[in-house]
């Protein structure tokens, strides 16, 4: 079993604060009529007490209390497939994850900026299939293309340099990766979301671009950071990186060379501003604009049935029965 609202579950240290209530009234409720009526003649007023009614009542009460909280949970189980049908765009992020990514150019810094960036795009996302490559001197897949968009975030918070052993950046290698996370039978339109600061130390971005545009990929380019640059942080021991003549090495965002890629690839170049709505602005006035969704079957998803009516079924009986059953015996 699961909950679909794990933390309404802790509302349910309201049932013995409730028991406890219930049994103050009682005493309280006893006290008063032993005041306002001698025992005769409450006897003929009030009638006899009932062995255990009270008891009985205030149970039936307290577990509805409960059984209503533990439907408001959401619990689900029981397990089914079902086939999911989608209408988007197949999307792969292309993450550069060099050093120079940590440089604080943009707040709190530029990978940090990217990965917010993109949780925040998966929020508008609907519909769309999502993977993820990571980038430095080398590329890899890191999450395949999916319709589970927890899966992307887990992998988005893994993203960091260490996740690569490879140093520099490499954008050829991260466009051909990107690109071949897409099936060529699949017939939706293909974008690639290419975000970094454009330093190719490789060279070979424009040419993989192009490439990527003759097999109907579309490349759009986020730029992240300030052209004037800023210092890399160094691995080890603090500071920031220096040549051999001890000067910073600045790291600076080279827009010419990624606007030239998002051009050749029939796509388009953002440049990252103050602000959390720069790839909602590339999604809906780009993305969405220049391709087409279409409507295609992606094969089956595991479900769990929400049970929730269950519970509160046998509490609405529960509260019923409460009311209908008599404390006391009236002569």
């Amino acid at each position: 079993m699961s909950f679909s609202h794990l933390s309404v579950l802790h509302l349910l240290w309201l049932v013995p604060l409730a028991a406890f209530l219930i049994a103050v009234r009682h005493r309280r409720t006893a006290r008063a009529l032993e005041q306002i009526a001698d025992p005769p003649l409450l006897l003929r007023i009030a009638g006899t007490a009932l062995p255990g009614r009270k008891g009985i009542k205030a149970s039936l009460l307290l577990a509805a209390i409960a059984l209503m909280l533990v439907g408001l949970a959401g619990p689900r189980w029981g397990t089914r497939y079902e086939e999911v049908e989608r209408k988007g765009v197949d999307l792969m992020f292309a993450v550069d994850v060099s050093r120079s990514m940590l440089v604080e150019d943009v707040q709190p810094n530029r990978l940090e900026r990217a990965r917010r960036e993109i949780l925040d795009f998966i929020d508008v996302a609907t519909g769309d299939r999502v993977g993820l490559t990571a980038f430095a001197g080398a590329a890899f897949t890191q999450c395949p293309l999916t319709l589970d968009y927890e899966a992307l975030r887990m992998f988005l918070h893994a993203l960091g340099p260490d996740l690569l052993p490879v140093p520099g950046t490499d954008l050829g290698a991260a466009i051909q990766t990107a690109a071949s996370a897409f099936d060529g039978r699949d017939h939706t339109d293909k974008v690639i979301i290419l975000i970094t600061d454009g330093e190719d130390h490789e060279s070979r971005g424009l040419e993989s671009a192009k490439a990527a545009a003759q097999n109907g990929i579309r490349l759009f380019v986020y730029g992240i950071g300030d052209p004037t640059g800023g210092p890399i942080p160094a691995d080890e021991g603090g500071g920031f990186l220096k040549d051999q003549d001890g000067n910073l090495v600045l790291s600076k965002l080279d827009e010419d060379g990624l606007r030239r890629m998002a051009e050749a690839a029939g796509g388009a170049y953002v440049h990252s501003v103050a602000g959390d709505l720069d790839l909602d602005l590339l999604y809906f006035e780009g993305i969405k604009h220049h391709t087409e969704a279409r409507t295609l079957k992606s094969g089956k998803i595991k479900v769990q049935d929400e049970q929730f009516a269950v519970f509160l079924a046998f509490a609405a009986l529960f509260l019923i029965v409460e009311g209908l059953i008599p404390e006391r015996k009236i002569p």
